[in-house]
């Protein structure tokens, strides 16, 4: 290193240090001699960032056109940049297989260009071509937090930004060295991944408590609207929001020592406020599924051990034999009588400062892994199963689902999806508290007509929806009620590419499809719209693939093993996906050996089969259990379904027409069963089944004339239902 370089380096250190306060890790895993040096690219100063913690000079690779700017030119020079031009890069390539094999530490880039949506892009393979020329030892490093900074795109922007912090903090994780013949693109972004949900799990914010980041998100405008009842138009400003949740939390805290209360309420101002209150009081909310039957609600009551509910005088009167605990608070009657109460609260959330607050309401200093809140399973396959979600892990969610969204000052959520399904609960419910969306509540999801006069009303701009109340919107909505919104989400179910066109055509707008799963807090992944190009002729990388359902949230890490043995696989290839992350749940409540079979070491077998594409996409192509064993075969029921809807014709029904359902044969191991809600002839569907190239193992060999497809209130195929319909 020369004296001029020595020179630059110190005080280039010494200014960087000003700004940036950054904690390398995993230092020792950097090879002695030359190797090549593989970081994600977030920032314009990931180059600098990524210098401040090497002990050695790195040689970057970069662009041609940067290198050759005239301000950057002497100093990029100075340090031994390699100019690289896409077009002709044979001379870059040339050049940093000698500077490795001098012993040189060399960097590239494999994304090529900045992430848009802070989610690892494509790699390219470039990086190959130089690995093995050379046989250099490759190195994955992350660079963590620097979406955010004044020099990353979030918010849609470079450099327009204020920093959040000064000096503002950074990890730099360093990953164990790969063989060059073993560094292809699928192990190089499984390891990126690991990295980054290494760095992620260490942020110290994940380990507050989630009362105190909904008394924050509360307090930053305390006179904008939290929520709006969609039913009467009422709405809370967050001040009145949080002044009446900490005056009911009051009366939970002194009058219930039991952990746990349970609120039976659809999605609405008094559910919100019910659940802001419990969590205020520092005890667990359960939000029961008031769909799903006395039977299954008296099971989650005993293994919750519930002793007391919240709801509504009117809404109980709906509810006939519902198994209520002992004691049962009305909100009509209780909060009227707490009015003075209330009134205080308000004034005091308004003036009293946040961490003066959180003394007078006796939050924790910290939620990390102790229980948040339970959400009982659907019960798809079989009795409810209760998930235990940490503080850590709703947290954890939001962080990761804040960056995915990118919310916009004017966005506003249409909150209709239950609070006791975890997309309804983390999304719209948690996330809008901590972060001040404003949400406009709706009871009922499957009435398109008055959500959609909701998004007009109020121009909403995002929607949140599954696909079985999407294709209501289809049938029943004008398209201009529906202009405000900028974003339409959909999860819970597999998206139907038909559904996906047809919602496109008449309304004008994309609906992104994303992944996740009660066990997962629930996001786990989600197409986003294409991010601009910040000048003209730019090639963006995509941000969505239709038949996907989008790339990992930041912070999960993900592997994909063979189903029965575990073995793993590559990234590439089909199989059974298991994921690592804060927002992987604690547990089932009360049961050690479900909780065994799908925690293990810290991952969680998910249950469902998938793969990655090249450029990162998720693939989901089923669920385990909506597949059979047949002669030694695994059959797809989800794929069957979707043939015999396009050939009989039935892709335009709002409902779910048919349903494959496995059930026991002593011949083949197991058999396949159609259920159908309309007549079918099983000889004329065999022959065009037969005559569209499907496989004589995957025709059903019965048909079941039902009344209707049993379906769960998220809109989820009822399996258990199914299955005893099939064996009738």
């Amino acid at each position: 290193m020369s004296a001029a370089e020595r020179a630059l380096y110190f005080f280039g250190r010494a200014l960087v240090r000003c700004f940036y306060r950054v904690t390398a890790l995993g230092i020792n895993n950097l090879p002695e001699g030359g190797f090549l040096l593989l970081p994600n690219h977030i920032s314009w100063v990931d180059a600098i960032v990524l210098q401040l913690t090497c002990p050695r000079p790195i040689r970057y690779i970069i662009d041609e056109e940067f290198y050759r700017k005239p301000l950057l030119h002497p100093f990029l020079r100075l340090v031994q940049c390699i100019p690289i031009d896409t077009r002709h890069s044979h001379s870059a390539i040339r050049a940093a297989t000698e500077k490795i094999a001098e012993g040189e530490i060399v960097c590239l880039f494999p994304e090529g260009q900045l992430e848009r949506t802070g989610t690892l892009l494509r790699l390219r393979r470039g990086y190959e071509l130089i690995a093995r020329h050379v046989n250099a030892t490759v190195v994955p490093v992350w660079l963590d937090q620097l979406w955010g900074s004044i020099f990353s795109f979030q918010g849609g922007k470079f450099f327009t930004k204020f920093p959040k912090r000064i000096p503002y903090p950074v990890t730099i994780a360093f990953g164990k060295p790969l063989e060059a013949n073993a560094a292809d693109i699928a192990t190089v972004r499984e390891e990126l991944l690991k990295l980054g949900e290494f760095c992620f799990s260490r942020r110290p914010s994940l380990d507050r408590h989630l009362a105190e980041l909904c008394i924050l998100g509360l307090k930053k405008r305390p006179f904008a609207t939290a929520v709006v009842d969609g039913l009467d138009h009422s709405l809370l400003t967050r001040s009145k929001l949080l002044g009446a949740a900490a005056a009911l939390s009051r009366y939970l805290r002194k009058e219930f020592p039991g952990e746990r209360i349970a609120i039976v309420l659809p999605a609405s101002k008094g559910s919100m406020l019910a659940n802001l209150a419990v969590t205020l009081a520092d005890k667990v909310p359960v939000n029961l599924n008031f769909t799903i039957g006395r039977a299954a609600n008296e099971s989650c009551c005993r293994r919750a051990n519930l002793r007391v509910a919240i709801s509504a005088t009117q809404f109980m009167e709906r509810l006939k034999g519902f198994p209520w605990p002992e004691r049962v608070l009305k909100l009509d009657e209780l909060m009227p009588r707490m009015k003075r109460q209330i009134i205080l609260w308000w004034i005091m959330s308004i003036l009293v400062p946040a961490r003066l607050l959180w003394w007078l309401l006796q939050i924790p200093k910290a939620g990390g892994h102790i229980e948040a809140l339970l959400l009982f399973t659907s019960g798809s396959t079989g009795d409810p199963k209760g998930v235990v979600m940490s503080h850590r892990n709703i947290v954890g969610n939001v962080s990761q689902f804040r960056q995915l969204l990118d919310a916009k000052k004017e966005d506003a959520i249409l909150a209709s999806l239950p609070f006791f399904h975890t997309f309804g609960s983390t999304v719209t419910l948690w996330y809008p508290l901590i972060e001040g969306v404003p949400i406009v509540t709706y009871p009922n999801p499957l009435e398109a007509t008055k959500n959609a006069a909701l998004i007009e009303r109020h121009k909403l701009t995002l929607l949140l929806a599954t696909p079985t109340f999407l294709r209501g919107y289809l049938r029943k909505v004008d398209p201009d009620k529906l202009r405000s919104l900028r974003l339409v989400i959909t999860g819970a179910e597999k998206l139907p590419l038909d559904l996906a066109k047809n919602f496109e055509e008449r309304f004008n707008q994309r609906v992104f499809e994303g992944y996740g799963l009660t066990e997962t807090s629930p996001v786990v992944s989600v197409n986003l719209p294409e991010p601009r190009p910040t000048k003209q002729g730019e090639q963006v990388q995509p941000s969505s693939r239709l038949g996907s359902v989008g790339k990992m949230a930041p912070g999960i890490a993900a592997e994909i093993r063979e189903p029965e043995t575990n073995r793993k696989l590559s990234l590439h290839e089909s199989g059974m996906l298991w994921l690592r992350g804060v927002n992987i749940f604690e547990g089932y409540l009360r049961d050690p050996e479900r909780t065994a079979d799908v925690l293990q070491d810290g991952w969680l077998k998910t249950g469902d089969l998938g793969r990655f594409d090249e450029d990162g996409f998720l693939y989901i192509e089923g669920r385990l259990s909506r597949f059979s064993k047949i002669g030694g075969e695994m059959v797809p029921h989800e794929v069957i379904e979707h043939k015999i809807v396009d050939l009989l014709d039935l892709s335009g029904k709002d409902e779910r027409m048919v349903a494959i359902v496995g059930v026991q044969d002593k011949a083949k191991g197991e058999a396949l069963v159609l259920l159908s809600a309309v007549d079918v002839d099983l000889a004329q569907l065999r022959k065009k089944l037969h005559d569209a190239g499907v496989p004589n193992l995957w025709i059903p060999k019965h048909v079941q004339r039902v009344g209707a497809i049993p379906v769960l209130a998220s809109g989820k195929l009822d399996l258990k239902r199914c299955k005893e319909l099939a064996l009738e």
